[in-house]
C-alpha cells in the first residue's frame, strides 16, 4: 500500500492523512518526535528550509569538501601521532575553495568573492613544493628507505643512497 502523497506545505506535510492501522500509530511522544523532525528536515516546501538550486547545490558542495579537509588532516595527525599535513589536504583547499569562488561569483558577493579570490596561491605553491620534495628523494639499494637530499648514507641500515639517474646526468 505505501505511503500516501505528501501535502504540500504546513506542519503535517511529511505525515500521511491517516494510519493505516490503529496499532501502527505511534505513541503522543514519538509522533511529537517525528513531528518536530519534519518540520526540521521538511519546512515551508524546502528540504531544510533552503529554497534549493544548481548553485546551491555548488556551494554546499563547496563547503563540504572544504570542510573534509580538516577530517584528512585530524585523520593523518592521529594515525602518525605527530602534526602533518597531507597532499591530500591541499589537494581539498584547493578544490573546495575553487568551488566556492564560482559560488561566490555566482552570487556576486563582494566579500565572499574576495575571501576566495587568493586563496588558490598558497595551496598550488604547497603542491609544487611537495611534489619537488617527492622528487628529490634518494633511495636506499639496501633497505628500500627514502631519505632527503643532504643524506649521503642511510641511517636504517648505513648503506650508500643511490643518486636519481637525471641527477647524476647534471
Amino acid at each position: 500500500m505505501g505511503w500516501p502523497r505528501l501535502r504540500a506545505s504546513g506542519r503535517d506535510a511529511w505525515r500521511p492523512p491517516e494510519w493505516s492501522h490503529p496499532s501502527c500509530a505511534p505513541s503522543g511522544v514519538v509522533r511529537s518526535a517525528l513531528d518536530w523532525l519534519g518540520n526540521l528536515l521538511w519546512h515551508d516546501s524546502k528540504l531544510l528550509g533552503i529554497d534549493w538550486s544548481f548553485w546551491k547545490v555548488v556551494g554546499w558542495i563547496g563547503n563540504a569538501v572544504f570542510f573534509s579537509r580538516f577530517l584528512v588532516q585530524w585523520y593523518a595527525t592521529e594515525k602518525l601521532k605527530r602534526v602533518v599535513v597531507p597532499v591530500a589536504f591541499w589537494w581539498l583547499s584547493l578544490s573546495g575553495s575553487f568551488l566556492l569562488l564560482l559560488y561566490s561569483l555566482r552570487q556576486q558577493d563582494s566579500v565572499f568573492i574576495f575571501a576566495y579570490a587568493f586563496t588558490w596561491i598558497p595551496y598550488i605553491r604547497n603542491l609544487i613544493i611537495h611534489a619537488r620534495h617527492e622528487d628529490a628523494q634518494l633511495g636506499c639499494p639496501e633497505c628500500g628507505k627514502s631519505w632527503a637530499p643532504p643524506a649521503n648514507f642511510c641511517s636504517k641500515c648505513g648503506a650508500r643512497l643511490a643518486v636519481p639517474q637525471q641527477k647524476a646526468a647534471r
